[in-house]
């Protein structure tokens, strides 16, 4: 296995490397498939180009692993490879054929992307949770056979439970995993669009979100102390966020209250208003 697997790892998984003893054989490229199991969603094309280019002038050094499957080769490692070679338009490329099931097909691929260090902490957190559904481990048994620590591999974890906006925004490379990781513990959740569009705007630093982020769950909860409605209250706030679809709050003070209602954009505003207007007819 690749180099840096924890101490148990390498009893789970077969050895996809090859020795002289195993037949390279020239594969047609237009026979391969990508692993279907493979985690890397995104691939860096200025690497892919650099690869191909070095493929041009010194060939592919070490062979594509493959399985047959019912419509040509389904690649076990090096997809990258495989991806430079049609970048460069080769007809074929050197590949070794290894007998593996579905499982080993599924292990490999999350175990050889998580040892590259190269996927971006989405995928990285998708390839944990797979290996520990299908392994049936704990973080903390996964972690002593990958040889990462448990809190590493907690805090990728996590991530998967982020907003699908916050995870777009992850993937794109818009948004650090520090960053990522700090508005797990943002409250309210109604903030997180204009939030996610202040951080690129101002360019905020994990530490200055962190700040942010305190700040306004301080304040949630100070609201939510003085905001005590009654049952009657909390039924017509939840009816009006129903209506609006949106954030409404009822605040009632001594002698007075208000209702509050959230809004993004000058669209959102627009519908509210509509809202509004039909009330007003009917």
């Amino acid at each position: 296995m690749a180099r840096g697997l924890g101490k148990g790892i390498g009893a789970f998984f077969p050895d996809t490397s090859y020795t002289q003893e195993d037949q390279v054989q020239s594969i047609n490229v237009s026979e391969l498939r990508p692993n279907p199991y493979q985690p890397r969603k995104t691939f860096d094309e200025a690497a892919i180009k650099e690869l191909s280019e070095s493929i041009l002038e010194h060939g592919i050094l070490q062979p594509i692993i493959v399985r047959k499957s019912i419509k040509g080769y389904e690649i076990v490692v090096g997809e990258r490879r495989y991806r430079a070679a049609q970048n460069a338009e080769l007809k074929t490329v050197p590949a070794v054929v290894k007998e593996l099931t579905e499982d080993q097909m599924m292990e490999i691929a999350l175990i050889e992307n998580i040892q590259r260090e190269d996927l971006n902490p989405l995928e990285e957190a998708r390839a944990y949770q797979k290996l520990m559904e299908h392994l049936q481990v704990t973080q903390e048994e996964l972690s002593k056979k990958l040889g990462k620590s448990r809190p590493y591999i907690a805090n990728h974890v996590r991530l998967l439970q982020l907003p699908q906006i916050v995870q777009q925004y992850l993937s794109d490379g818009r948004l650090s995993m520090g960053h990522a990781r700090a508005l797990l513990s943002l409250k309210d959740k109604n903030k997180l669009t204009p939030l996610l569009q202040k951080i690129i705007k101002d360019k905020m630093s994990v530490r200055q979100l962190e700040e942010w982020i305190q700040r306004s769950n301080e304040n949630v909860s100070r609201e939510t102390s003085k905001n005590t409605l009654s049952p009657f209250l909390k039924d017509r706030e939840s009816a009006l966020k129903s209506y609006f679809g949106t954030k409404v709050q009822i605040k009632k003070g001594k002698g007075k209250g208000k209702i509050e209602i959230d809004f993004f954009t000058d669209e959102d505003l627009e519908r509210i208003l509509e809202l509004l207007h039909t009330t007003e007819e009917e």
